[in-house]
């Protein structure tokens, strides 16, 4: 298939480079076959083999020491600044700073 796709997509820039010279307006033409190359694109993409599902290896041996190690420490927990006992933050004084 890729030989035959090959050869089809020779002979298409090998005529398309003969037509835009001999054309009267070379512009109108040059649209067209830009719509043609991104259909043409479009269907070389589709045609492709779909990739291996999943990460590759080195990324998933990556993905389970850092889940390991988030394990190791934990998780932080989340606290509420304004329960009680907890000192409200207190805006800077009308003094100068410290320094």
């Amino acid at each position: 298939m890729g030989g035959l796709l090959l050869t089809v997509t020779g002979m298409w820039a090998y005529a398309l480079t003969h037509l835009t010279v001999l054309a009267d307006r070379p512009a109108e033409l040059l649209a067209g076959a830009a719509v043609a190359a991104a259909v043409l694109l479009a269907v070389l993409l589709a045609g492709r083999p779909p990739m291996a599902a999943g990460p590759p290896a080195r990324a998933a041996g990556h993905g389970v020491g850092l889940r390991e190690r988030a394990r190791r420490r934990g998780v932080p927990r989340q606290v509420d600044p304004n329960a009680a006992g907890r000192p409200r933050p207190r805006a800077p004084g009308l003094g100068p700073a410290a320094g």
